[in-house]
């Protein structure tokens, strides 16, 4: 179980950072295609659309395979479309092999998901869970602090062909490591796109898409915050991702802790509750150097607690379309990807000082904690209690 898990976080490792280096190196990528960082935020705007659309209609198409074999056609996806991005010539074609590098993420964590819970010991799904994203919150600590100093001194093309290397060895670690899983036979299409007509479905969605806006809305302008309003070197940038990916590193694995210490619906309200708290600590003090620094550790350790009670959420809301469920789930936290890195953008656009995407963090934040109550109270409603 434990090699397994293992070659499911290398793929964690290489999607996490694909996903968050961009966020480190937009400022390198700005200038590189002498476009305004704004602009350049679409690219974190297109590889979120990417895992939207790529993540159920991926999911569902594959489904009748074994899941095994699906992870490693997710992955040889990846290494060609990361690929083509490292070379792609100019703006409009990165634009393009950005979307296509989004489409296998979503799947790859949706059906990752599902198989660290059938490698958990009973009552340990959760922590199984982010075993798997423990990938993603090293890539935050080792990965996307070296992908920046590269782009930083050498060339974010680089960064993106080491990043699709690393898909390369986790294509190797599967197919080594992961044993053979039987396809589920369970449910068809239709069977499982019925997940959609549960209220349930919509309001996880809308908990997820709004809720983790807050973490994007901070952590894609953070370069620039810490660069324009700390007034920290941009040489300093990479450490304060190696903070960012630390925090992210505990809160992942203090998140899978609570979710199965306690419900993941109840954790899930506190995570985001005290998300929003964390985030109006960043724009008071975003002014003051070291502050910055203790912040970013912490912010990222406070976001990165919700990644497994919401996967929990969705896997035990979805009896039969499990899989669909959590590459739903994927597929809602990249929208809110774009939809912080978007509306996180327009007080910039506006004239307004680098923080101020951080307020727009805190209201999506609230507002996650506040759909997790409503979901919480409708579960006890159903069950009569």
């Amino acid at each position: 179980m434990n090699k397994s898990l293992i070659a499911l976080a290398f793929g964690g490792l290489a999607i996490g950072m694909t996903e968050f280096t961009m966020m480190g190196i937009l400022p390198d990528i700005a200038k590189d295609l002498s476009i305004d960082i704004p602009t350049a935020g679409h690219l974190i705007a297109l590889y979120a659309m990417g895992v939207v659309v790529g993540a159920p209609i991926l999911v569902l198409f594959t489904g009748k395979y074994p899941p095994k074999n699906v992870l490693l056609f997710l992955m040889l996806l990846f290494v060609v479309f990361n690929g083509l991005f490292a070379i792609a010539p100019e703006y409009n074609t990165l634009l393009l092999s950005r979307f296509m590098s989004g489409l296998p993420h979503g799947a790859y964590f949706g059906v990752g998901s599902v198989v660290a819970t059938q490698l958990a010991s009973k009552g340990k799904e959760a922590q199984a869970i982010s075993i798997m994203f423990t990938g993603m919150t090293i890539a935050n600590l080792a990965g996307v602090p070296l992908g920046t100093y590269i782009g930083h001194h050498y060339s974010w093309r680089y960064t993106y062909g080491f990043i699709s290397l690393l898909g390369l060895v986790t294509f190797i670690a599967i197919y080594y490591w992961l044993p053979k899983i039987e396809a589920n036979q369970g449910g068809n299409l239709f069977g499982q796109l019925g997940f959609f007509k549960r209220w349930e479905a919509w309001l996880l969605i809308a908990i997820i898409s709004i809720g983790t806006g807050g973490l994007f809305a901070w952590i894609s302008y953070i370069a620039p915050m810490v660069t324009n309003v700390s007034h920290i070197n941009p040489d300093r940038v990479p450490f304060i991702m190696i903070l960012v990916g630390l925090g992210m590193f505990f809160g992942n694995l203090l998140g899978g802790k609570i979710a199965d210490a306690i419900s993941p619906t109840k954790a899930a309200m506190a995570c985001f509750s005290t998300m929003a708290v964390c985030l109006v600590v960043v724009f008071l003090t975003a002014h003051i150097e070291w502050m910055a620094y203790v912040m970013s550790f912490i912010t990222g350790l406070i976001a990165f607690t919700i990644g497994s009670p919401l996967q929990m959420m969705l896997i035990t809301s979805a009896k039969g379309a499990e899989t669909l469920a959590a590459a739903a789930g994927q597929a809602s936290f990249n929208i809110g990807n774009t939809l912080g890195a978007f509306f996180g953008g327009i007080p910039i656009a506006l004239g307004f000082a680098y923080n101020t995407p951080v307020l727009i963090g805190v209201g999506m934040a609230s507002i996650g904690a506040l759909f997790s109550f409503v979901f919480l109270r409708m579960i006890v409603i159903k069950k009569g209690v």
